[in-house]
């Protein structure tokens, strides 16, 4: 993305400036904006074409956000300036993109923008809960506290994805390898057999279905691939609209299997944020205003707004999110039970840890039912096929005899 120098006036009257990366100008301006600050100069930083090309941006993982967070609570807590910190860990940084980005914000914080308004500038790197939780550490005065409950949230957030990854990385790969084995045989496999069929043998109709197939995709493949683009992206588009997000939402939750293991899933990511925005001292409003759709879900997103809504009213935060029928009732109980004591932050993180701990059983479950399971499918496949291409062979022999 282009970088831009700019130039701003904070609403104390201090002008200070610094460099981003935005898509265009007017991005720029919009997250200078959002920040709060009144734009005096704007400008894009001009670089090759030939560097601009060879530029690879590697994305931040939520292991290399969290190592950079305990690092940096680490060097606060042993009275090290903030910029200082924010300068070594920028020469340290083992990814780049993250580096790069450590540094511009050390030279924003040098040039007169809070710690939190600095990565606020970087929403790709740091979510609206990081910047949150460190606008309410810096007013607090408890940064270091903050960083290290945000590395905790984090190294939660990574186990709960990888657990979920490691369930669905087996069946994802044998799929991939049975499409591939198909296509093999229907470019190589079936016109060797064809060749062996006497003229004028009748085919059975599973015979002549897949010599069909394979003839019409040998002569024409181009026009399924694109076929086959053409789904994908549109796909893709459908499901980035607002309709498609909602739609798809309420069937993932629906599916035999998986259903419920995205289902707990999305109840452990919301629990385990909302109580770490909650502890780190986050109004409840606005952090179930970021928790809601921080949880992965639009329809959870969805319930948890209307309970804010509730919530403004004067209601308790359990009543609303047990009408909407999403969240189990010892989900709501719990919070009901923190509400009354005080401790909700606690209560959440119980839930949370509660509802990690069945993701990753159910993974395990999963995965030594999967494997069996999809040896089935793929042999059933490939035995169907061969059975199908052989009983012309039959029909000769038995015509013979």
């Amino acid at each position: 993305m282009p970088l831009y120098a700019y130039q701003v006036l904070d609403k104390s009257g201090v002008v200070s400036n610094g460099k981003m990366e935005a898509e265009n100008e007017l991005a720029a301006a919009a997250r200078l904006k959002r920040i709060g600050y009144t734009t005096l100069e704007l400008k894009e930083m001009k670089q090759s074409a030939l560097k601009g090309a060879l530029t690879f941006k590697r994305k931040v993982g939520i292991g290399e956000l969290s190592l950079f967070s305990r690092q940096l609570a680490s060097m606060l807590k042993s009275g090290i300036p903030l910029t200082r910190c924010l300068h070594a860990l920028s020469e340290q940084a083992a990814n780049p993109t993250l580096g790069k980005a450590v540094a511009e914000v050390a030279r924003n914080v040098e040039g007169g923008m809070s710690f939190s308004e600095s990565l606020a500038a970087y929403p790709e790197i740091f979510s609206k809960i990081y910047v949150d939780m460190m606008k309410a550490g810096e007013v607090g005065g408890a940064m270091e506290e903050v960083l290290v409950r945000l590395a905790q949230q984090l190294d939660s957030e990574k186990m709960l994805k990888d657990s979920v990854r490691a369930a669905m990385f087996y069946p994802m790969v044998v799929l991939a390898f049975a499409f591939v084995v198909l296509l093999a045989m229907f470019f190589f496999i079936v016109p060797v057999f064809v060749k062996m069929f006497p003229p004028g043998t009748p085919l059975p109709l599973p015979t002549r279905v897949i010599v069909y197939f394979s003839d019409s995709l040998r002569a024409y493949w181009y026009l399924y691939f694109a076929g086959m683009g053409v789904a994908f992206f549109g796909a893709k588009y459908y499901l980035g609209s607002q309709a498609g997000r909602e739609r798809w939402d309420k069937i993932r939750f629906r599916l035999p299997v998986f259903g419920e293991l995205i289902k707990k899933t999305v109840i452990a990511r919301f629990a385990r944020t909302l109580s770490t925005l909650l502890g780190g001292g986050i109004p409840v409003l606005q952090a179930m205003e970021t928790a809601g759709p921080a949880s992965g879900s639009s329809q959870v997103a969805e319930a948890v707004r209307m309970a804010g809504l509730r919530i403004q009213e004067g209601q308790s935060i359990a009543v609303p999110l047990r009408q909407s029928r999403l969240f189990p009732a010892m989900v709501t109980l719990m919070i009901g039970v923190g509400e009354e004591t005080g401790d909700l932050p606690d209560m959440l993180s119980r839930v949370s840890e509660f509802y990690e701990a069945e993701v990753a059983t159910m993974t395990k479950g999963l995965t030594s039912i999967i494997e069996p399971l999809m040896m089935i499918v793929v042999g059933g496949m490939v035995g169907a096929m061969v059975i199908s291409l052989y009983l012309p062979i039959f029909t000769v022999i038995t015509q013979v005899r």
